[in-house]
């Protein structure tokens, strides 16, 4: 350690000496006129990157540094970077304190500065900044204050270009004092013409006008920008070039006379008049006119007896003429480009001539000056180029950059946990690129930007691979218009940025608790389930084998040869709809899929997708259907998939046209699912029709369901009797179906019962294939499916034995003891396998406590065979009980379910007509109500929407036609559906709705998410607004994604194959004044934080109101910014595309503009207001 503190003195006492004998020896070796004068200490009078490439120049030749901030900036890098830093412009805005030059001129007199580097922007460009530099005895490092005005005064710099024979572009002689000047030089030359700043460049207050209807709206922006950029809102006008190339010279002169020009750059590649990547040389430029511009150069240079460092702006036309534009009496943003191929330290030029040395003495001559190879420059920027480059502020969570041979990189205040206020510019780090040309070059650059990790704001780093990428680009031949004319640089990759987002939802789960509604107080277990062995290679072939190679037909044959009773396995969905509220994960199915794979290969089917699973997967669970049956389909490849379709409801609850029945069958088809359950709520024939034909055009089995209720062997109930099944079967059969299915919802098939009605159906239909369906919730499923199975039925449902029960399925162990040695034999391996199976989901189900029935139902119940109530229904039913404080009261929500059901008719109760059996119930314990009361005030009552919309014929006609007079005292004077329902509805147009999703979520959309738009379009935004926020959660094992980790707990995120996560939960912070906690990670050795909302503080806190995406009205804040001026009135009429307020951020002014016309209800700010990205600015009704 002392060697090292030694040797930095030793380096530190070698670099004085050097500055010391170099001193000397300048002193004894060139003859001068002016005295040199070494420059111990320099301020720089700007922030940012500037300010710390300033401040590193003067690091190496030993020059002490000074900083100076505004109340803002006290967290920004530059002044860490300096050796001393003072606070400028106290109590002033932010841009406003860089420009209190008395401040800046007394802090540095106090400390004894020699000398200010202005940098670029703020009062780079300031005469008078200058001359009270030159007032007060400290150099200014650049030209004289009299150079300084002429070129920043852009009228008299265009003078001396014509004095000069340098080629101008028509424009106004003086600045233009009122909008009547510009109209009044706009008739003259006509359009389009281009306000700029007066006193000051990088585009600020710079407009093109293509059309007089716009010239006021520029004229007052421009003036509004460049007034708040650089103090003064002089304006001057010119003709506008059209398609120029934006090309720059770089000059530098000294003190004796001397100017060089260190080449050209290529500025061309812009957006709104700002340069966003640059080069050097200029590509495909003709040496002649190299040669001109770099004479003209350094000509008008001489003619005002340039110093210092400055650059001459062209722009050069398709013909190859070339316009003065403006010289920058500064250093540019861009000068790193110069520096990559000259070799030139332009920093260290510019301190040197300050002290008096001479362009010859530091070995700078023109004919040294040399071009070798390329360089690029990209401005890394918070800006969304997808929302028109608007800038974004917030914190960088993650930021990491990327390096290597040919890299530089200038940075700013950028890196984790630094905030990006909108009070200044939005460059984050300039990264420059060098290579042999532009080619070698650009591949250098696109490397480093893809190796770039920014999290919590918007940048253009994608933008700006596109443009690295295209060809026109990489053939050099870019005018100003590029951007503009290409705008499939707009087609921007998605950034994935899995890991922050996974990190935000779990400190969303340890702040505010899980994302799913929790039914009762217990916590997932914390013992992961252990995946049964599985054999290596290929699973055998199963039954799906016989699907791919002889069709539905063929399989169907095949199903009923087969000998021995076969088997379909709802664990997968019915059984933990059943028991665990439809809370099953795919990740906790995908892990136990391989097992049933190798060694259940002879069950018929696997149930596991459709019904409720489709809208839950995305409402509580937060992942995709459709990626769970792609999932499983590859891991489970041998055994053909059954899902349950709802007729003409497809898996909604509601009416769809026909065509999108159609299209979600065809959909589903291709992503894997072999087997289509169709069936009704009200064994409604037309909407059964209409599921069985989609599912058969599709390619699928159709398996049409008979959904059964009552009780066939009891003489006493006639409604749904023998002779009702076997009419509805035969209509079903000569449909077409392949299959017929039994769907038996509450679990009311008695032995008896079963054995009389599948021995009914077998006697009547000997070829077709049989399978039923049924619950265990009166304990009797087994003795029924063993009865089926007697009677001639082919297929039954089982559920392994730890999701079995209850009010799920009956046992499969159980069904396969039962049959081992006799002709029902299912065929499946010993009981090992079925053990070993329920031991992994008797685990796994522990990580499902909180949606357990189990927590408040610890039987079945044979009252079922009263009440009728279905396995899931009457889990959730309970589960509702209890949370309303009802518990003690559910024999009489089970009565008032009894007398419900009367009520409407004695209805088939499956989803959705279970459902209204059951609001009408719940309406009736609630209120207190009697069946008679009801029947008795059914005029009065307001009752369920569900009620009201079965009765209006909604989802069909029910067996035996409505109850009468209750319907007609219902509804009154209420419009009646008559036939099918979905039969009038108007065909979707999946195009229009494919091109409204990418428009709203871009353009990752798959024809499968088309799809769950058409099914739930609420569900579907709120998921993939959930998606954007947090990401892909489903990678979260099950007790991480329900109840979160525990501080100090440890695991790993595999996100993809090759590709894992190591996480550590560190801590969790303090309430802040915004209503946010800090939650600390270790993501990957690396410590990561994420700011959380606390949901439940926030309710306390007072906020400004966001704009809801879907109320078209709401007028959202499109960027962070404060607000210059609200143009409009409350009460005032407004058209689509008026004006209503302008918002200014990062010194740039942007107009929000209405989106439709209507009367403006309520403005929310006023000038001066402070927002957030999407705060509410006003509400206009149409």
């Amino acid at each position: 350690m002392l060697l090292q503190v030694g040797g930095m003195r030793s380096a530190l006492g070698l670099l004085a000496v050097r500055r010391a004998c170099c001193l000397s020896r300048s002193n004894h070796t060139s003859p001068r006129t002016l005295e040199y004068k070494p420059i111990k200490k320099v301020m720089v009078a700007n922030r940012g990157e500037i300010a710390i490439r300033v401040f590193r120049a003067c690091t190496e030749l030993g020059i002490r540094t000074v900083a100076v901030y505004s109340e803002q900036d006290t967290g920004q890098m530059h002044r860490q970077k300096a050796d001393e830093a003072y606070l400028i412009g106290k109590g002033l805005p932010p841009v406003a304190a860089y420009l209190d030059i008395p401040d800046i001129i007394k802090v540095a007199k106090e400390n004894d500065v020699d000398a200010i580097h202005p940098g670029y922007g703020f009062l780079s460009e300031r005469s008078d900044f200058a001359q009270a530099c030159a007032d007060a005895g400290v150099r200014f490092i650049g030209p004289s204050p009299e150079v300084v005005r002429k070129m920043g005064d852009k009228v008299e710099a265009r003078a001396i270009a014509i004095r000069a024979g340098v080629p101008v572009v028509p424009g106004t002689d003086g600045p233009v004092t009122c909008l009547s000047e510009a109209q009044e030089f706009s008739n003259t030359y006509g359009f389009p013409i281009i306000f700029k700043a007066a006193y000051g460049g990088g585009g600020r207050g710079m407009r093109v006008v293509k059309e007089y209807e716009e010239l006021e709206e520029n004229y007052q922006r421009a003036y509004s920008e460049a007034l708040a950029a650089f103090g003064n809102g002089a304006l001057f006008v010119e003709k506008f070039v059209e398609r120029p190339r934006h090309i720059e010279v770089q000059i530098l002169g000294d003190k004796y006379g001397n100017i060089i020009h260190l080449y050209e750059r290529d500025c061309s590649i812009q957006r709104r008049h700002q340069k966003v990547v640059e080069m050097a040389p200029a590509v495909q430029l003709d040496p002649h006119l190299r040669d001109r511009l770099t004479a003209d150069s350094v000509n008008l240079a001489r003619q005002v007896g340039y110093e210092n460092a400055g650059t001459v702006e062209f722009l050069v036309d398709k013909h190859g003429r070339h316009y003065f534009i403006e010289v920058n009496s500064r250093l540019q943003v861009e000068h790193t480009v110069t520096e990559q191929i000259t070799d030139v330290d332009l920093v260290h030029a510019q301190l040197h001539v300050c002290e008096g040395r001479s362009l010859p003495e530091l070995g700078l001559k023109q004919d040294k000056i040399r071009i070798n190879g390329f360089a690029i420059q990209c401005r890394v920027t918070t800006e969304d180029p997808a929302r028109g480059f608007q800038p974004d502020t917030g914190r960088l969570e993650v930021f990491r950059t990327g390096e290597g041979m040919g890299i530089r990189l200038d940075s700013a205040s950028a890196f984790q946990g630094a905030v990006i206020s909108p009070h200044y510019d939005s460059l984050l780090v300039k990264v420059i690129a060098s290579g042999n040309d532009l080619p070698a070059a650009a591949a250098k650059m696109n490397r480093a930007l893809a190796e770039f990790r920014v999290r919590g704001v918007k940048t253009n780093i994608p933008f700006l691979q596109n443009v690295l990428s295209n060809d026109q680009f990489l053939y050099g031949t870019v005018d100003t218009q590029f951007i503009d004319e290409n705008q499939e640089l707009f087609n921007l990759k998605p950034v994935q940025n899995r890991a922050q987002k996974l990190l935000h939802y779990l400190g969303h789960v340890m702040v505010n608790g899980p994302t799913t509604p929790i039914p009762v107080k217990a916590k997932p277990s914390s013992i992961d389930p252990v995946i049964p062995p599985i054999p290596l290679g290929e699973p055998p072939v199963g039954f799906r084998e016989v699907l791919l190679r002889e069709g539905p037909e063929g399989f169907a044959k095949a199903v009923r040869a087969h000998k021995g009773l076969l088997l379909m396995d709802t664990t997968f969905r019915d059984a933990h709809q059943s028991l665990l509220a439809t809370r099953v994960r795919t990740h906790d199915l995908k892990q136990v899929a391989p097992f049933v794979a190798h060694n259940f290969s002879n069950l018929f089917s696997v149930e596991n997708w459709g019904g409720a699973t489709f809208d839950v997967a995305m409402r509580f669970l937060c992942e995709c259907p459709w990626k769970r049956l792609q999932e499983l389909r590859a891991l489970l490849p041998n055994v053909p998939f059954q899902m349950l379709l709802r007729g003409a409801n497809a898996v909604g609850y509601t009416n769809y046209p026909d065509n999108a029945v159609f299209k979600f069958c065809e959909v589903a088809k291709e992503n894997g699912m072999d087997i289509f359950r169709v069936f009704d709520s009200l064994n409604y024939l037309p909407n059964l029709m209409l599921g069985m034909e989609a599912a058969g055009a599709a390619g699928g089995v159709v398996e049409a369901s008979i959904s059964y209720t009552g009780d066939v062997s009891d003489p006493m109930r006639q409604k749904y009797s023998l002779d009702y099944y076997l009419k509805l079967a035969d209509e079903l059969v000569r449909a077409g179906t392949h299959i017929l299915n039994v769907k038996d919802m509450a679990g009311l098939l008695k032995p008896e019962s079963s054995r009389m009605l599948i021995g009914a159906l077998r006697d009547r239909f000997p070829d077709m294939p049989i399978h039923v369906h049924t619950h265990d919730t009166a304990g009797a499923g087994v003795a029924a499916m063993l009865a089926c199975a007697e009677a001639g039925a082919d297929i039954v449902d089982v559920a392994v034995d730890s999701m079995a029960g209850m009010t799920s399925q009956p046992s499969m162990g159980a069904i396969v003891a039962c049959t081992k040695g006799t002709k029902f034999n299912t065929g499946l391996p010993s009981n090992s396998n079925v053990y070993d199976y329920s031991e992994y989901w008797e685990v796994a189900r522990g990580l499902y406590a909180p949606f357990d029935c189990t927590a408040t139902m610890k039987s079945g119940n044979a009252d079922v065979y009263e009440n009728e109530i279905p396995g899931g229904q009457y889990t959730n039913l309970h589960f509702q009980a209890h949370s309303m404080g009802l518990g003690h009261k559910f024999k009489e929500v089970k009565k008032s379910y009894t007398e419900a059901n009367k009520l409407l008719g004695d209805l088939i109760k499956v989803t959705p007509s279970s459902k209204i059996v059951g609001d009408l119930a719940q309406f009736m314990v609630q209120n207190s109500l009697t069946r008679a009361e009801v029947e008795e005030r059914a005029d009065e009552l307001s009752f369920p929407l569900s009620v009201v919309e079965f009765l209006q014929g909604h989802i069909g006609i029910p067996h035996g036609g409505f109850p009468e007079p209750f319907r007609s005292k219902v509804l009154k004077n209420m419009p009646r559906v008559e036939g099918r329902p979905g039969a009038s509805l108007p065909a979707m147009d999946f195009q229009a709705l494919e091109k409204q999703l990418r428009e709203t979520h871009g353009d990752d959309i798959t024809p499968e998410d088309v799809m769950s738009a058409a099914m739930y379009p609420k569900v579907f935004q709120e998921f993939k607004e959930f998606t954007h926020q947090f990401g892909p959660v489903d990678c979260l094992n099950t007790r991480l994604f329900l109840d979160g980790p525990k501080i100090a707990e440890e695991f790993e995120v595999e996100l993809e194959r090759g590709k894992t996560l190591h996480i550590k939960a560190l801590a969790l912070g303090d309430l802040n004044k915004a209503g946010q906690r800090e939650v600390f990670f270790e993501l990957n050795g690396a410590l990561r934080s994420v700011l959380v909302k606390d949901t439940v503080a926030m309710k306390e806190m007072h906020f400004h109101p966001k704009a809801l995406k879907d109320v078209r009205g709401q007028v959202g804040a499109p960027m962070p910014g404060k607000v210059v001026e609200v143009k409009v009135k409350q009460g005032q009429t407004v058209e689509k595309g008026q004006p209503l307020c302008v918002l200014t951020a990062m010194k740039m002014e942007t107009v929000v503009n209405s989106p439709l016309s209507g009367t403006v209800v309520r403005i929310y700010v006023n000038a001066d207001s402070s927002l957030e990205g999407d705060d509410l600015i006003l509400e206009i009704t149409e």
